[in-house]
C-alpha cells in the first residue's frame, strides 16, 4: 500500500472546536491514577503477544510507519553525540527503528509496563538500546537533557496529554525535536469501512490471539477520545513547542505529530 505523502501544518487542518480531553480512560477509571494502573495491567497482559498482533492486525504495515517516521528525524539522529528517549516504547520495534538510522545515537526505550521490557529484551540487546522502565509523566531525566523524544503508538495511552506533553518539553533540549506516531480517525468512505473494522473486526481477532479480553476493546475507544490533529498541535503549541505539524500515514489511518522547543 502506497503511503501518504502529504504534509500538513496547522493551517491547513480544518478548525475544530476542542474538546476537554485529559488523557486516557479504560473502563472503570476514575481518575488519572487508576486510569494509568489500568493501561499499565493491560499492556503486562498482552506483552507475550504484543508483537505478533501488532504486525498482524496491521498487515505489517506497522513496520513502514516505524521506519517512516525514524528516517523524519535523519538529521538528529546522524549526530553522534544524539540522546533519544523513545516514550512508552513496549518491546522496542520504534528504538529498533531509530537505531537503524541512528547507529551512533545514545538510546533508552522508556515504558513503564516491566513485562513490555522483558519482551523486548533481545532487541535492546542486540542494538545496544537501553531499556528503561519509567512513568511517562515523571521522567527520571535532567531538564534540557535530550534531543529528541519519540513515541510511537504510546502517547495516546498517557493519563494526562497536556502532563505528557510538558515532561517531554522540560527533558529537551533547547531546539529538540518532538515526534508522536500514533493512530487517527480517518474521513469518507475508507474511514467508515476502516471504522467498522477497527470498531468491529478488530477487537475479536485481538481477543482471541491474546486470550485477553480488555486491551483490544479499549483499543477503538483510546482512538477516538485521542485529540484530532488540529486539536493535537494546539495542544503542543500552548506547551511551547514550534515549528509544528501532522503528517498522515496511510490515508490518515495513522499520523506524525512534529515539533521542536522554543
Amino acid at each position: 500500500m502506497k503511503l501518504s505523502v502529504a504534509l500538513w501544518s496547522r493551517s491547513e487542518i480544518m478548525t475544530e472546536p476542542v474538546t476537554i480531553a485529559t488523557g486516557a480512560t479504560p473502563t472503570g477509571a476514575a481518575d488519572e491514577q487508576s486510569a494509568a494502573r489500568a493501561v499499565q495491567q493491560m499492556f503486562d497482559e498482552i506483552a507475550p503477544r504484543y508483537d505478533f498482533l501488532n504486525h498482524a492486525l496491521s498487515m505489517n504495515i506497522d513496520r513502514l510507519w516505524w521506519r517512516r517516521t525514524a528516517r523524519a528525524f535523519r538529521g538528529t539522529l546522524s549526530r553522534p553525540d544524539c540522546c533519544v528517549i523513545d516514550l512508552c516504547a513496549g518491546t522496542g520495534d520504534m528504538s529498533v527503528a531509530l537505531r537503524k538510522v541512528g547507529p551512533e545515537a545514545k538510546m533508552f526505550a522508556l515504558d513503564f509496563s516491566h513485562a513490555m521490557l522483558r519482551h523486548g529484551t533481545t532487541k535492546f540487546i542486540r542494538r545496544r538500546i537501553q531499556p528503561l522502565e519509567a512513568d511517562a509523566l515523571t521522567l527520571p531525566l535532567r531538564d534540557n537533557s535530550v534531543d529528541l523524544v519519540v513515541s510511537a503508538f504510546g502517547f495516546r495511552n498517557l493519563a494526562n496529554y497536556d502532563a505528557g506533553l510538558r515532561e517531554i518539553f522540560r527533558v529537551l533540549k533547547p531546539q529538540g525535536e518532538i515526534g508522536i506516531l500514533d493512530f487517527s480517525e480517518p474521513g469518507g468512505l475508507l474511514g467508515k469501512l476502516y471504522g467498522f473494522y477497527f470498531r468491529n473486526v478488530l477487537p475479536r481477532i485481538g481477543t482471541l490471539i491474546s486470550g485477553v479480553k480488555g486491551p483490544y476493546e479499549y483499543l477503538p475507544a483510546s482512538v477516538h477520545k485521542f485529540p484530532a490533529p488540529d486539536q493535537m498541535l494546539r495542544r503542543m503549541e500552548a506547551i511551547g513547542f514550534y515549528q509544528t505539524n501532522w503528517t498522515p500515514y496511510t490515508f490518515g489511518i495513522a499520523g506524525l505529530y512534529r515539533g521542536k522547543k522554543r
